[in-house]
């Protein structure tokens, strides 16, 4: 029963994942609220949601990939404020070779990945766009920028964009065929909480030189 209820725990935190997000994208697309000069933009109403929402499951979910001493006076996850000039609509182009890459879970066996397409991210550099081939699908955009592993930076072994098999998706830009690659959205994978946890990291083509100061941090 013990691993009945694990499963239900974790369908649990996964659909409350894509609760989030379809919430975020709803508010990003919308008008603002607020009155005079300090309205809102819809982008910074979505990441106020985000974060708050994050920090709520993350403090009290049963499957938190918090340590059990990291959640002891959790106060919420280190996150910069909204800074509209990290926001991007990209459209893909094709790879100039096919390419792919497996990560084996421990877990879940081996997860193959292709590489279906690169964003050109103006400012930033070039992140390679993958497709989980397993069941499900599903794109995958991890970054890993100049201050991974840096004291008050980011996380070392990179942070995520997207992940659409888990719900991390903020959805089609104007143009057809368009992303929408927001960096005040980057988060980290589970295993930056818990060492426990096996997550695929950012490989060459999804490593950029410049710092990226907004979205998730790592304390």
């Amino acid at each position: 029963m013990a691993d009945a209820r694990t499963a239900i725990e974790t369908l649990d935190w996964r659909l409350r994942v894509f609760d989030i997000y379809a919430e975020t994208r709803r508010l990003a697309a919308g008008p603002g609220t607020g009155i005079g000069a300090h309205v809102p933009s819809p982008a910074v109403e979505a990441h106020t949601f985000w974060r708050g929402a994050r920090d709520e499951l993350f403090g009290s979910h049963p499957q938190t990939p918090l340590l059990p001493e990291d959640r002891d006076g959790f106060a919420g996850l280190p996150v910069a404020d909204y800074d509209p000039a990290w926001r991007f609509e990209v459209e893909l182009v094709a790879p100039t070779e096919p390419a792919r890459f497996d990560f084996e879970t421990g877990t879940d066996g081996v997860v193959p990945f292709e590489l279906v397409g690169r964003a050109e991210v103006p400012g930033v550099g070039s992140l390679d766009v993958w497709r989980l081939q397993s069941y499900g699908g599903g794109l995958f955009i991890p970054v890993r920028d100049a201050l991974a592993g840096h004291p008050g930076g980011t996380y070392g072994g990179g942070r995520y964009l997207l992940d659409t098999i888990k719900g991390a998706f903020l959805g089609e830009g104007e143009a057809p065929g368009s992303l929408v690659l927001d960096f005040n959205f980057a988060y980290n994978p589970s295993c930056a909480y818990d060492p426990a946890w096996a997550c695929p990291l950012a490989p060459a083509g999804n490593r950029v030189a410049p710092e990226i100061p907004v979205g998730e941090l790592y304390h």
